[in-house]
């Protein structure tokens, strides 16, 4: 698949669908909670200056501002930008949002501490990949932590037959169909939406990478440290869910 490709089936995957299911996927408790944890792993204070990439609809971006950080968003969805601008005047909050690629950042040696959350790392080929977080340590300033959070590989079977997701707002449904590509180490989801009597299909994939694989490409790209914890900041184990990485500057 093309980066192009790639960059046109992200602009169909998060689209006013996803955030029509928003909420079903990540209650408001359940986002205060994650916020809670990135501001705790990243270490933040009153003022720090922060960048989420691929911030999304900004329900942990607003949610950081609400706590007192200076928070920057970067997505490339207007649709969800406009959301997550929406969302910080209803929260009374300053967030800067800027539309764009997180394989081209124009900061540098700016924030604090930067992020992406809910398996936002992965979308292109390993070498953008790469790219995202020599990008991602530019815009840090010295000192500065970059905290990645991914689905746990170690918990996602090769082997394992395709998963089937299923999640309902009122008669509408979200249909999420996973599956592995092995030799690429690709998760691929297949996504059905049936609303308001009109059926849509999706697709998205991304690299899940384990953690030698992380400290290789963090220390390539300039950070000192990298460390592994399990959802949401608790010790890491082979078999939870997701993989935390948190790597210094």
């Amino acid at each position: 698949m093309s980066d192009r490709d790639c960059l046109h089936k992200t602009h169909d995957y998060f689209n006013e669908d996803y955030l029509y299911f928003g909420d079903v996927i990540n209650p408001p408790d359940a986002s205060d909670r994650q916020a809670e944890a990135v501001w705790k792993l990243l270490s933040l204070s009153q003022g720090s200056p922060v960048l989420e990439l691929g911030c999304g609809y900004g329900r942990i971006t607003n949610r950081l501002a609400e706590k007192g950080a200076r928070l920057t968003g970067l997505d490339i969805s207007p649709i969800l930008l406009k959301k997550a601008e929406a969302d910080a005047v209803e929260r009374g909050v300053d967030v800067e949002y800027v539309l764009g690629d997180m394989r081209s950042l124009p900061w540098r040696d700016r924030f604090d501490a930067a992020f992406l959350w809910y398996t936002t790392f992965g979308y292109f080929d390993d070498v953008d990949n790469e790219r995202v977080l020599r990008e991602a340590a530019s815009s840090l300033r010295t000192g500065g932590r970059l905290l990645i959070d991914q689905v746990n590989s170690f918990a996602v079977p090769s082997h394992e037959a395709p998963t089937c997701y299923v999640a309902q707002r009122n008669d509408d449904l979200r249909i999420d169909m996973m599956s592995n590509e092995v030799l690429t180490g690709r998760r691929h989801c297949e996504r059905l939406i049936v609303r308001n009597g009109f059926v849509r299909r999706t697709h998205l994939y991304f690299r899940l990478y384990g953690f030698p694989e992380y400290v290789r490409m963090l220390r390539s790209a300039g950070f000192e440290s990298v460390d592994a914890y399990g959802e949401d900041g608790v010790a890491f184990t082979s078999d939870g869910f997701r993989l935390v990485i948190v790597a210094r500057k």
